[in-house]
């Protein structure tokens, strides 16, 4: 049960990362918005960047199930036939 969970983190973080340093080679490449629309369209750019990311990942997987290593692991975790939480 740890172990799953873990491995959930894990493929909800490597995302997270990837869509930040997306946004981090974006800037560095030049691209400048205005003070006071940076901080939104921060927020908008790198969770769109994160989400485009995991379904990419996630539609490669069904396919290539080593495509999972993008994701941090190389299989998705199984949850067991309870699906509350802490059951």
């Amino acid at each position: 049960m740890l172990h799953d969970y873990l491995i959930s983190v894990i493929r909800t973080a490597v995302p997270a990362g990837v869509g930040a340093v997306l946004v981090w080679a974006a800037s560095a490449l030049g691209v400048v918005i205005d003070s006071e629309s940076s901080t939104a369209l921060t927020a908008v750019v790198v969770a769109v960047a994160v989400a485009g990311y995991y379904a990419i990942v996630r539609a490669l997987e069904t396919r290539w199930p080593m495509a999972g290593r993008l994701l941090g692991r190389k299989s998705a975790p199984t949850y067991g036939g309870n699906s509350t939480p802490g059951g």
